[in-house]
This record gives structure tokens, sequence and C-alpha cells, in this order.
């Protein structure tokens, strides 16, 4: 019996081991977090400027616009929030591994990079294409959508927990596909709350 236990152990070990050196597991929790706040900063500071202020209905319509101050505020206010979110993964995530240290950069990382990067640069191009047609409207919508099937498809290299984020990503931006009036919340709801909501989870499972 005893001995049935200690293979069974051993084969656990063995597995935990393999899924160690096979999965990128430096993610930090508090990099979501952290990305949620800049996202739900970034949403009502997009809102009050741009939408109550100016009375703008750019992101209201699926009819073709021309491009204004106001996208173009936008788009500057997104990258920012962009760059914010990725610094801080990176910076967080770099920190998690040199206290376990471990490398940050390695075959795990690289695998989940590229199958992140491959709907990530496919949904840049699409919504490249929607800001040259004037299509606004869905803008938020596709970014909700490729950047849940990024997380789907890079979950498979890291913590299953992503593939779910993902899930409710795609989710939303269906929903806001339809609601084109509500692009701003539902964005809101998938870049900030869920953000929060999966970095607090991960940060209670596997860092505290």
């Amino acid at each position: 019996m005893e001995t049935d236990q200690k293979y069974i152990k051993d084969l656990t070990e063995i597995r935990s081991m393999m899924e160690r050196s096979t999965k990128f597991l430096s993610l930090s929790g508090l990099s979501g977090i952290m990305a949620g706040i800049y996202a739900l900063v970034g949403a009502y500071v997009a809102y009050r400027l741009f939408y109550v202020e100016n009375d703008s209905v750019f992101y209201n319509s699926i009819d073709r616009q021309e491009i204004n101050g106001d996208i173009i505020n936008v788009l500057i206010l997104a990258f920012v929030i962009l760059v914010l979110a990725v610094g801080t993964a990176i910076y967080l995530s770099w920190k998690k591994s040199k206290k376990e240290g471990k490398k940050i950069w390695n075959t795990a990382a690289r695998r989940v990079v590229i199958n992140m990067a491959i709907p990530l640069v496919t949904g840049g191009i699409f919504i490249l294409i929607l800001l040259t047609k004037g299509l606004y409207g869905f803008l938020a919508p596709a970014t909700l959508l490729f950047y849940g099937l990024a997380l789907v498809n890079a979950s498979k290299f890291t913590f299953e927990e992503l593939r779910s984020l993902g899930i409710v990503q795609i989710i939303l931006g269906l929903f806001a596909s339809y609601f084109i009036g509500y692009g701003l919340l539902f964005w809101a709801l998938g870049f900030g709350l869920m953000h929060i909501v999966y970095g607090i989870v991960m940060h209670l499972k596997y860092e505290k």
C-alpha cells in the first residue's frame, strides 16, 4: 500500500516538473489587477472627455464616418493604456521570475508570445481596416474579440485560468458587436473589471 502511494506521489511530482518546464508560470496576478485599473481609468477619462463634454456619438453608429480629433485622442489614450499594462506585466513577471530563480525569457515564454501574437496582429490589422472604413463603432468589440482569441490560444502554454478570461472577453466582444452604442461599457467590463477579478484570483491561488 505504501509502495503504491509513493509511486503515485512520484508520478505527481514528475508531472508537476514537466508542467513547470513546458509552461510559462511567471505571469503575475498583480499585473492583471493593474491592467484592469489602467483600463477602468482610461474608460472613465474617455467617457468624460469624449462622450460627455463633447457630446460625441461616433461610438454609437455603424455608418461610415470621417476621422476626427476625438477618434485620434481615443486611440492615443488606448495606446498609453496598452503601454502601461504591458510594461507593468513585463516588470512584475520579471520580478516573480527573479524571485523564483527562473529566466523570464525561455521556451515557454516564447510560445506564449507567439500564440498571442498571431490573433493580436491579425486583430490589429483588422482594426486598421475598420479605421480606414470609418466603422468606429466596431473598434471596441474587435479589441475584445481578438484579445480573447489571443488569450485562449496562449492558455495552452501558461495558467489554464487564462482560457476562462479569454472566453469571457470573446463573449463580451460579441455582445458589444450587437449593442454598438455600449462599446465603451463592454470594453471597461472586459479589460477593466474582468482583469481585476482574474488578477485577484491568480494572486490568491498562486502567489499568496
